[in-house]
């Protein structure tokens, strides 16, 4: 079979399902001052709601000739214009996107549209290697010359047909530079701000794009994990975000922390749209992942699903709340929900900070040797030294010089603490879903965002996405609420490869919380207000 086929087939496959449980009906629109529906801009394009419209909607427009890219491409490039000086999500557009879009609508026209993401535009993190876009991970040490070819990922999205809308901003580094950074910020892009209140954190590191997803910026965009870096910013902000099972997502051209554990993975406003993108990022390698979901596993409903909350009381007293409120609604639609505790919890948090050390080292040297700028760690870490921008925020680079003496990846010791990081956490998961017969773990994403402030760094102890992410397990974020004016997440785990499932059981999860709502753009809330 054709690879575009397989692609196209693999999107049917996993979309037709998801639809059947569809996304949340009528999705609430908070009201801004004064108001309107939305307080930045219009996020309506001859009758659709930007906000809420799928990729299937808006594919089946474009099959009836009443939408096309070029419009849905300006439409996102006009909101990216008048929205984002709020919230400094993105940081360049594609001169190309309209010529893009354009080529789209001449397939649309013949026929020869490529499948479910042609026509759609999709914003990538800027870790991710674009050839005719700067690829600087944040930081001014990358900001001369694109890379001379695109990440596998951007490949195989320009083959599906995507509009490659522009570069979000990130976290610099991927948070993997300070011992206190500030997620959101880098030299290179500032500080992006949190859409639902902007004096409040987007958390890190794929900061600019789910803070782009949830302004309704561009349809979906590209995010990056090693440890809570899709997830964490997904559950902040209020969108949908999928950790893919290690290997589905090719990282070739992804600046890296660490081949262990190192993932791309789809940011969108619903999962119908994140599976649809999946299947393209994953290609062939997305088969074993994505293959046709079993009939049980169609997400018509949640009756007989078991699933086991790990409730982190740590995150405090509002998301506890809410993670009450979440298991009776679950339970309410048939679910059986079972109070959990993963094992390990404080091993796997011992031994995954110094592995990473290891791997980042053997890792970025092996992708700075392919760019122009710094050759390796102790090069990036003497441009910093003499860079007083890349000071602006936080000074540190803690991180980077563990790292530069930190053990090879052929030590010993290290290799047998990866292998024991490797043995715990698939435990922790594989044990617990055995133990209570689960189809899946479900924990709290993240606490309501913390404050910005550069001073302070980050207030960002959440180990909810600790055990997939070590084991390269699939977790996805859902809506579940809010605490006050600050979106909460639901993290769903479950086992090996098990990425359709996931989003088969979270589809069924995102339809029944039906958590989302538009952004406000709040200056500031009182503390009293986020619990």
């Amino acid at each position: 079979m054709k690879k575009r086929s397989f692609a196209v087939l693999t999107a049917v496959l996993v979309a037709a399902p998801l639809l059947t449980a569809g996304v949340p009906g009528q999705r609430a629109v908070a009201a801004a001052p004064g108001g309107a529906p939305h307080a930045a801009g219009s996020a309506v394009l001859r009758g659709v709601d930007l906000d809420t419209v799928t990729i299937p909607e808006l594919q089946a427009r474009m099959a009836r000739g009443t939408l096309t890219s070029s419009e849905l491409t300006r439409a996102y490039l006009r909101r990216i214009e008048t929205v984002d000086p709020r919230i400094g999500a993105v940081l360049r557009t594609s001169p190309t996107a309209l010529g893009q879009a354009a080529a789209s609508d001449a397939r649309h026209r013949l026929g020869k549209a490529r499948g479910p993401l042609d026509g759609i535009p999709v914003l990538l993190k800027d870790n991710v290697d674009t050839r005719d876009m700067p690829t600087t991970a944040g930081s001014l040490a990358l900001a001369g010359s694109p890379p001379e070819r695109d990440a596998e990922l951007v490949g195989k999205l320009r083959a599906a047909g995507a509009v490659i809308l522009g570069k979000a901003n990130m976290s610099e580094w991927a948070n993997f530079r300070g011992a206190k950074p500030t997620s959101g910020w880098s030299a290179v892009g500032g500080q992006t701000r949190n859409p639902y209140v902007l004096d409040r954190n987007p958390c890190g590191s794929s900061s600019g794009s789910a803070a782009a997803v949830a302004a309704s910026l561009a349809q979906v965009a590209i995010g990056t994990e090693t440890d809570g870096s899709i997830v964490c910013p997904a559950g902040m902000n209020g969108v949908v975000g999928l950790k893919p099972s290690l290997g589905v997502v090719s990282q070739a051209g992804v600046v890296p922390i660490s081949a262990e554990q190192d993932t791309a993975g789809p940011m969108a406003r619903n999962v119908v749209d994140a599976a649809i993108t999946l299947s393209v990022l994953g290609g062939r390698d997305a088969a074993g992942a994505l293959g046709r979901p079993e009939a049980g596993a169609l997400p018509g409903g949640l009756r007989g699903k078991r699933i086991g909350l790990w409730r982190l009381p740590s995150l405090g007293a509002g998301v506890d709340a809410l993670m009450t409120r979440t298991a009776a609604r679950l339970r309410a639609a048939g679910a059986q929900v079972v109070e959990v505790t993963p094992p390990y919890q404080a091993r796997l948090a011992e031994l995954e900070f110094p592995a990473l050390l290891s791997e980042f080292h053997r890792d970025i040297d092996a992708y700075l040797a392919t760019r122009n700028g710094p050759r390796d760690l102790a090069g990036l870490i003497e441009f910093n030294r003499t860079h007083p921008a890349e000071q602006s925020c936080f000074a540190g680079q803690e991180l980077f010089e563990q790292a530069l003496v930190a053990p090879p990846t052929t030590d010993p010791g290290y290799r047998a603490a990866r292998a024991e990081l490797k043995d715990l956490s698939r435990r922790s998961i594989d044990e617990t879903m055995a133990a209570h017969g689960l189809d899946a773990i479900a924990a709290p994403t993240n606490p309501p965002a913390w404050t910005t402030d550069c001073a302070r760094g980050d207030n960002d102890v959440i180990p909810s996405s600790t055990p997939a992410a070590v084991a390269g397990y699939p977790s996805l974020s859902v809506p579940a609420g809010f605490v006050g004016e600050l979106p909460v997440g639901l993290l769903l785990m479950a086992g090996e490869r098990q990425d359709a499932a996931l989003l088969s059981l979270g589809a069924a999860v995102e339809r029944r919380l039906d958590a989302w709502r538009a952004p406000r753009y709040l200056p500031t809330v009182t503390p009293a207000t986020t619990g």
